[in-house]
């Protein structure tokens, strides 16, 4: 490579770094991250007072809807809330019962993606998106759990949702009486790609990553779709190198993390507390950094799908297994992004969708437009 070739990679570099540490700005008050913090901490505090770790680990996945919270008016927020609970319990018990034919799994996990990111894209609903009704299917999916139990696994992500919506009314009346709240704005015109088409891409992906994982063995599939939806969700290409750099860079400084914190003597009261603590510390970042985020989001997601077997085994198979997870969904999730975004793959594909989805049948009118 000539001079000015390595002037021209150095220069790409650049960007590329000044990509990976950019902050962003947020006006975001340290009561939003603390209410969320609650919500998810609080059920396992509960578990732990009762010695049932397993169930408190069930409801602090409802606790995530308390992400959810749209900065609308009262009467908007809680409508909005209760309906992403609905979905999220729905997710989660359809993930329960996929469990018992493993073959359906992946099916299962397709179909939810494509429709909740169908709704999520038709009313606009913010981030997190349909990260978390994925995240909460994929795990129901590969729980063990006995066919007797979903009703009552179902009942515990009932009231982990229903404390988080608690949590958010008395959160909302405080912030309220400080901040004016945004008007509730008529939902815009849905176009067939952005709703449609783009959904099918999005579930289609998080089904190959899944069918990826199952096909290599790995212990913890369940990671490899959320990976992979959380970097395919990006707005544009760039947003989606971004987030996939942010993730592989930011989890494989979170495992080093991980490693620290669990070398820790642990037991029931610390494991709510760290989450508490690491829940609030990335609700504080997220906005500035999805990178820096995710560094605090491996820890945390490791100690809530590994609580109730810490120090059972080795915690460097696990950081390894979620490595590899993480690494794996990036990839796909990185091939959907280039698929979503490239237009002539677009025209192609857009075309023979709209012949398999007659317009009676669109949610948008089989049009542009709806």
């Amino acid at each position: 490579m000539n001079q000015t070739g390595w002037r021209k990679f150095a220069a790409r570099l650049r960007v590329e770094f000044g990509h990976l540490i950019a902050l962003n700005a947020s006006d975001r008050r340290w009561q939003m991250p603390f209410a969320a913090a609650l919500a998810s901490g609080l059920p396992l505090l509960v578990g732990a007072y009762f010695d049932r770790m397993a169930y408190g680990l069930t409801s602090t996945l409802g606790g995530l809807v308390f992400l959810y919270l749209p900065n609308t008016p009262m009467y908007h927020r809680m409508v909005t809330l209760m309906a992403c609970a609905f979905g999220l319990i729905a997710c989660y018990a359809l993930g329960l019962i996929s469990h018992f034919f493993y073959p359906a799994v992946v099916l299962m996990l397709t179909v939810i993606s494509i429709l909740v990111s169908m709704v999520c894209r038709f009313y606009r609903v913010g981030p997190p998106g349909s990260l978390f009704f994925v995240m909460a299917a994929s795990i129901g999916a590969y729980s063990p759990t006995e066919l007797l139990q979903v009703p009552l696994q179902v009942g515990l992500l009932t009231m982990g949702s229903l404390l988080g919506c608690l949590i958010a009314f008395v959160y909302s009346l405080y912030v309220l009486r400080f901040n004016t709240p945004q008007p509730v704005m008529p939902l815009p015109q849905a176009t067939f790609d952005y709703v449609i088409f783009d959904s099918v891409v999005i579930g289609l992906s998080v089904g190959l990553s899944l069918v990826l994982a199952q096909l290599l063995g790995l212990d913890r599939p369940y990671w490899v779709p959320v990976s992979c939806l959380a970097v395919i969700q990006g707005m544009s290409l760039r947003a989606v190198w971004n987030k996939q750099l942010h993730r592989i860079v930011g989890t494989s400084v979170g495992l080093l993390l991980a490693g620290l914190l669990f070398a820790l003597p642990f037991e029931k009261w610390s494991i709510g507390l760290m989450v508490i603590v690491l829940t609030f510390v990335i609700e504080s970042l997220v906005v500035r950094h999805y990178g820096l985020a995710t560094i605090f989001i491996t820890p945390l997601t490791i100690l809530l799908a590994e609580a109730t077997t810490l120090g059972q085994g080795s915690i460097l198979d696990v950081i390894e297994a979620r490595f590899f997870d993480t690494l794996l969904g990036c990839l796909v999730g990185m091939l959907g992004g280039i698929c979503i975004h490239s237009k002539a793959f677009r025209q192609v594909t857009s075309r023979t969708l709209r012949r398999l989805i007659p317009a009676r049948l669109s949610i948008t009118g089989g049009d542009d437009k709806v």
